[in-house]
């Protein structure tokens, strides 16, 4: 794939993120392979999550094609921008096609990064993984990458403000041993990678340079005070219940 502004955005955001006196904490990204396809699997915890995602391959010299909804696709500001980075459209009512797209990019020697929680963790904490990256990475024959992402829900994530110029912010990014998984027991699998994900998310929070003791954007389980699982996983069935009320008013005045 020809890239002209994927590594230009990528330098410029290493600039802007000097000047805002950010900081980075990595760990494992000598595990990114510096050629061939791979399923780079991260956690969900804030809206620009795959804005960080990315540098963790930096060190490999690789650039990650991201599966993110459609609609980053279709904004006018970001839609070309998207598509000009080769990430993969995914459209939640044909997710096959999308699918197959990651299979291929990751055939055809490229990393996909996949957020296979789906949705945001409100509670910080791995949910519940969707089998689509085990079986992407089986399919393609390719090793499954573990990601943990941390301080991303400090600049911009659900029911908090953002501060999305994250001046002096630290931002982890932590990177497990490669999976070889096989698609045999994609469910068994993928209790595998949320076991892997969850002990580096033990990690980073441990590594960060604030403590999460009362802090609202650190899991109940390490002191903070996000929603446990049980609770969040409440806030997100509202959540779509709300939404679905929403589209039938719409569809009714239509």
């Amino acid at each position: 794939m020809r890239d002209y502004t994927y590594p230009a955005t990528i330098l410029t955001a290493k600039t802007l993120f000097k000047a805002l006196g950010m900081k980075f904490q990595t760990s494992g990204t000598e595990h990114i392979p510096r050629t061939g396809g791979a399923i780079l699997a991260a956690n969900h915890i804030g809206y620009v999550d795959f804005v960080f995602d990315g540098f963790a391959a930096q060190p490999s010299k690789r650039l990650v094609r991201f599966m993110a909804k459609k609609d980053a696709f279709e904004h006018k500001i970001s839609g070309p921008l998207m598509r000009s980075f080769h990430h993969i459209s995914v459209d939640r009512d044909n997710g096959q096609a999308s699918y197959d797209q990651a299979v291929e990019y990751a055939r055809n020697g490229e990393i996909v990064g996949i957020f296979p929680e789906a949705t945001i963790s409100r509670s910080f904490e791995i949910k519940e993984l969707k089998t689509g990256a085990v079986r992407m990475a089986a399919e393609a024959g390719v090793p499954l990458i573990p990601m943990v992402t941390w301080g991303t829900q400090l600049l911009k994530t659900k029911d908090h403000e953002a501060d999305l110029k994250g001046r002096g912010k630290t931002i982890g990014l932590h990177v497990g041993e490669p999976l070889e998984v096989t698609g045999e027991d994609p469910i068994a699998e993928t209790a595998l990678l949320r076991q892997a994900m969850s002990a580096l998310l033990d990690k980073a929070i441990a590594d960060y340079p604030v403590s999460p003791e009362g802090q609202w954007w650190a899991p109940a389980r390490h002191g903070g005070t996000a929603p446990t699982l049980a609770e969040a996983a409440k806030l997100d069935e509202e959540e779509l219940i709300a939404r679905a009320a929403k589209r039938a008013a719409k569809k009714e005045q239509s």
